[in-house]
């Protein structure tokens, strides 16, 4: 399957099954509480797709290790690309997998730096079906002291998200480069319950129940909440024509930074930018400069 195949599959998956929809509206004339219960179990689901042939080369050509995560109980699947004393984390978006960062691991491999990138909790060839961002910042953690001390860390999505978080909670690195981060968790969530049709105050019922259930602020986990504490160099990439995330969640996470370049594309969408040969080239640019 190619990648354009796959691109097309994903928009189609992330249009709601009308089941599911079904299922979420009855709920919220019964009950909003039982809706929120029900919708937040399919939004810790992240959904998985086909491994395109590119992909599965690269696992056949980096190290697969898995790795004990122990405050989720999960293992994730990891992949060392290269070797070099020059080390850089790769952190894909919801529904991705480490392997999908493929093109920016070869360049970044090419400038003799190393490659570390995992499959995310519940994504990949991972273990679980549910996970979070407290999920993804634990694990982290955990490949920061097995694998680290890293020099750089780029993110996806998501992934930016979990980097953003694990930054601003004691991870170390010398530059970060986010690509299309949302900046708030509740404008996720809010987008999330609108494809169900149900009542937007959903997604605060939502939100207020993590909080609880994690013993958490409701903003603890915005990227923007995260920023204030962010002093390294700090690339937030975007696209204009982003459909997941609106292009303001960066210009929103580039005034929280004290130390951020804002690098604005268009054309690229969501998926298309961490593939793209220009915006490879200038995270290469941005890691190296003095």
């Amino acid at each position: 399957m190619n990648e354009k195949s796959t691109d097309k599959l994903k928009n189609q998956a992330f249009r709601i099954p009308k089941s599911l929809i079904y299922g979420g509206k009855s709920l919220e004339f019964i009950s909003p509480k039982l809706a929120a219960i029900y919708l937040s179990k399919i939004f810790e689901t992240p959904p998985k797709f086909d491994t395109p042939e590119r992909e599965l080369i690269f696992r056949k050509s980096a190290k697969n290790e898995i790795v004990q995560i122990p405050g989720t109980g999960k293992e994730v699947m990891v992949y060392s690309y290269g070797f070099s004393k020059t080390k850089v984390l790769l952190l894909h978006g919801w529904a991705g997998r480490g392997s999908q960062l493929y093109h920016m691991a070869d360049k970044i491999l090419e400038n003799r730096m190393m490659v570390i990138s995992p499959d995310a909790p519940a994504h990949g060839l991972s273990s679980g079906k549910i996970t979070n961002m407290l999920d993804y910042v634990e694990t982290i953690q955990v490949l920061d002291k097995k694998y680290g001390p890293f020099d750089y860390a780029i993110g996806h999505s998501w992934g930016a998200m979990a980097l953003l978080n694990s930054i601003s909670r004691g991870f170390n690195v010398k530059k970060a480069i986010t690509l299309g981060a949302d900046d708030r968790i509740i404008d996720v969530l809010r987008s999330f319950v609108q494809k169900f049709e149900v009542r937007e105050e959903i997604a605060e019922t939502i939100l207020n129940k993590y909080a609880k259930r994690f013993k958490i602020g409701i903003h603890d986990y915005d990227s923007t909440v995260a920023a204030q504490h962010i002093d390294i160099p700090t690339l937030v990439i975007h696209d204009t024509t982003d459909a997941f995330v609106p292009v303001r969640s960066a210009i929103s996470i580039r005034q929280k930074l004290s130390n951020g370049t804002l690098l604005i594309t268009n054309g690229l969408g969501h998926h298309k930018i961490f593939r793209d040969p220009n915006v490879i080239d200038r995270i290469i640019k941005f890691m190296q400069e003095q």
